[in-house]
């Protein structure tokens, strides 16, 4: 249960890669909305600034034109920070600037240098929710300098996604996820089938979960925004004889219909994880996780309990854990998510989090 505290006047700043609503955005989107909601049903004031074309309903949005920003995991660790004209993330944080002195505080949830730099500049407190690994030189110094200038500043979704950033000084807050658990329906009994979830792009390794199903000839419902069009047609001619079945980006109603029937969820993921909300979203389903060791995952997926751990990159692993899911609790799966993934219990982390970043503003 919250503790009552004072209402906050908040200002969330979303990701500049797509409008909110379309997918593009892939996990921050859903994190952005659970955490949003959660903060306005505990009464606090909330605006969010998201691009423009963003689609939301119920929840109070700034549409920001502009160009989108290159997506991270498309460039290499030593590129340059390079950004479009008509930039839209710096008209983003153009409007924050405008706007700053009507907020208690600011939450970035955009994975770029510039709102980094930029920290020390406003006159609110940021608060950086860092949704993905180190993936470039540049943004592991930025986020480096802000966690040492700013402490508790910097939140992360698990600890292997903070291990993966040099020079981090403590304390770092580490804050899970969270779901309404009460839109996912538990199904007791599966189909003879499994399911994939991800941006189709090379860094999530669908092309894995596809080799399993083609060797085991299991149906895969494949679920996610096409990024990477070339990406899919390769997997499409390398495995024809796989039982798969390409379905779309879906909404959250549509989606876990399709994943409460499935025997497991796969999570192929070459790249570390920050967290992984779609395991918890199979888990409130009460469908098993079958997932490489890989990133956040290893902190949600109980070995043995509710899924399986797999050594990363291996179909033969795959193979196995699959013979293994009949024992794997159903219940047990949709027990741990009401217990560790609620947005009640995701509400309380941030809201500790937010609270200890403007009482060091008080004192300062």
């Amino acid at each position: 249960m919250a503790t009552q505290i004072k209402s906050w006047k908040l200002l969330f700043v979303s990701t500049p890669v797509g409008p909110l609503g379309t997918g593009l955005g892939g996990g921050v989107e859903l994190t952005l909305h659970n955490i949003a909601q959660q903060m306005l049903h505990r009464h606090h004031q909330l605006q969010v600034v998201a691009p423009a074309n963003s689609t939301w309903e119920h929840i109070p949005i700034v549409q920001i034109p502009g160009n989108l920003q290159i997506i991270a995991q498309s460039q290499k660790r030593t590129d340059a920070i390079t950004m479009p004209e008509n930039s839209l993330l710096a008209n983003m944080w153009d409007y924050v600037r405008e706007v700053e002195s009507e907020y208690d505080l600011i939450v970035n949830f955009a994975y770029d240098w510039l709102p980094f730099y930029l920290t020390p500049f406003y006159q609110r407190p940021i608060a950086h929710l860092v949704s993905m690994g180190s993936l470039s030189n540049a943004m592991d110094e930025i986020i480096a300098q802000v966690g040492k200038r700013f402490p508790h500043t910097l939140g992360f979704h698990s600890s292997h996604q903070a291990d993966t950033f040099p020079g981090l000084t403590q304390p770092l807050h580490i804050l899970s996820n969270g779901i309404d658990v009460s839109l996912y329906d538990f199904c007791p009994q599966a189909k003879q089938q499994l399911a994939w979830i991800g941006r189709i792009s090379p860094e999530k390794g669908l092309e894995d979960a596809v080799a399993l199903s083609q060797k085991m000839n299991i149906p895969l419902k494949i679920m996610g925004k096409l990024q990477d069009e070339s990406y899919w047609q390769k997997i499409c001619q390398d495995y024809p004889q796989a039982p798969m079945e390409y379905l779309g980006f879906l909404s959250t109603t549509q989606m876990q219909k399709i994943v409460r029937e499935c025997r497991a969820l796969l999570m192929t993921h070459r790249w570390v994880e920050a967290f992984g909300n779609v395991a918890i979203e199979a888990l409130a389903c009460g469908v098993p996780v079958i997932s490489y060791n890989r990133g956040g995952p290893a902190e949600i997926v109980r070995h043995g309990e509710t899924g399986f751990l797999v050594t990363p990159d291996s179909i033969p692993g795959l193979v196995e854990a699959v013979s293994r899911l009949d024992d794997i609790s159903r219940h047990g799966c949709r027990q741990q998510a009401e217990t560790e993934f609620s947005l009640e219990a995701l509400g309380d982390r941030l809201e500790r989090w937010f609270g200890k970043i403007l009482e060091l503003r008080v004192k300062s």
